[in-house]
């Protein structure tokens, strides 16, 4: 009965390492650890996010992730990749206004990153400070600027009386020069090198919008900027004067399938990048802690509000995973392992009561045995039975519990009457002759 036992208590341990291997690959398979490569399309290759995106390479690349930049045509072409399953893309920059989580469910945001003005460079002598003057001009207009269109419209400028041409980035600068068109409108951080190299041209102008405070508080996302006097050089006193702008935000989005360890490197990097002052924003501004299109990434925004987690405090960031995954393995099989054993006392118990039933059984058929007329072979086969018995019952354990105190008295009660009852048949037998 002992090997019964113990084979069920084999059993039941290996079926317990079983589910606990099963729970493990399940982790494994539902929480796997974060990719060491993501792609974000960045726009314009040589534009700011380009730029952008290959400083957050060199971030990334210390904590071993490689960041794959892909270029686009402009920055409205970021949406398509990164809607798009199959191309690879897991991050990318957006202007506000490009979509938002109605049209675009399967993204969510890091944050808006950064001020984006809208600059409107112009050739010639007139000085132009609406945009109602660009009528009749032709204007270098990149496929970006859907607000900036909306923008027009409102002031009564459109393709009916204004001539319209696709330039953007460095090449609606060159146009600009060449004398291609009058006006180019474009967005751009104000060091990225074609908007640094139009603002030192003492033959482009900058436009003073002075209309820049009524269009931001009537068309949603567009912020009033001012380009302070000097900042661009304070020698030569570039811009002569403040300047009044519009401008737009820019966010970093990201699949909502994108790994939780991942987005907390994203945000770590945004944070590195975007928090500083700026000239046209505060120390710390950037990155927001919410967005007005999109659901912000929880993991992020813990990020923002909290700082890294106490694991990334103390272990590199490639060891993270795999500790929680350990501990999550090793929580699963405390709450296996844990009843298991709590519940093996009892279940041997219920062995060692059940094979001690049985016992019982087989003493009681001894003992109604002795009720009839026996001879002596058969009282000899009784012995035997009870010894039989009285062996099966020492090989189980607790053997110094009270159950086995009152099974030995009724061992030794019935060894008693069997003695007795093979000395009174031998005596017959004796007398018989």
């Amino acid at each position: 009965m002992l090997e019964f036992n113990r084979w069920h208590l084999f059993k039941l341990l290996a079926a317990s390492l079983c589910i606990v291997g099963i729970v493990s690959i399940a982790l494994i398979y539902f929480f796997p650890a974060p990719p060491s490569t993501i792609a974000i399309a960045s726009g314009l290759k040589g534009g700011a996010f380009d730029d952008f995106a290959q400083r957050y390479r060199e971030r990334l690349a210390r904590f071993h992730v490689t960041l794959d930049v892909r270029h686009t045509a402009s920055a409205s072409d970021n949406l398509k990749p990164i809607e798009d399953q199959n191309s690879g893309v897991d991050a990318a920059f957006l202007f506000s206004g490009t979509t938002d989580s109605k049209q675009s469910p399967g993204l969510m945001s890091l944050g808006r990153i950064s001020y984006n003005p809208i600059w409107i460079f112009y050739n010639g002598t007139e000085t132009l400070d609406r945009l109602s003057q660009l009528k009749g001009k032709r204007i270098g207009l990149g496929s970006a600027l859907r607000v900036t269109t909306q923008i027009l419209a409102a002031n009564g400028v459109d393709s009916d009386n204004a001539t319209m041409l696709n330039r953007v980035g460095p090449a609606a600068a060159k146009a600009l020069k060449d004398g291609e068109v009058d006006v180019i409108i474009t967005l751009g951080e104000l060091n990225t090198p074609y908007i640094q190299s139009l603002l030192r041209d003492p033959t482009v102008r900058l436009m003073n919008l002075t209309q820049a405070e009524g269009l931001a508080r009537v068309f949603p996302g567009v912020n009033r900027l001012v380009l302070p006097q000097g900042v661009v050089d304070f020698e030569k006193n570039i811009p002569p004067s403040d300047v009044s702008l519009i401008g737009i935000t820019t966010a970093v989005v990201v699949r909502k399938s994108l790994h939780s360890g991942i987005v907390y490197l994203l945000a770590q990097t945004l944070v590195e990048e975007h928090s500083a002052k700026g000239v046209f924003q505060r120390a710390g501004e950037f990155p927001t802690q919410t967005d007005p299109e999109f659901p912000m990434a929880e993991r992020a925004v813990d990020f923002y509000k909290n700082g890294p987690p106490m694991l990334n405090r103390y272990l590199p960031y490639w060891i993270v995973p795999h500790v929680l995954r350990l501990f999550a393995v090793l929580l699963a099989s405390g709450a296996i392992i844990y009843p298991v054993f709590s519940f093996a006392p009892r279940l041997s118990q219920w062995f060692v009561q059940d094979r001690m039933r049985k016992l019982y059984r087989r003493l009681r058929d001894v003992d109604e045995a002795l009720q009839r007329e026996l001879n002596s072979s058969q009282v000899v086969g009784l012995q035997t039975d009870l010894e039989n018995i009285n062996r099966a019952a020492r090989i189980l354990p607790r053997r110094h519990s009270d159950l086995f105190f009152d099974f030995n008295q009724h061992i030794e009660s019935t060894r008693t009457r069997l003695a007795s009852r093979l000395a009174d048949v031998q005596r017959q037998i004796t007398k018989i002759a």
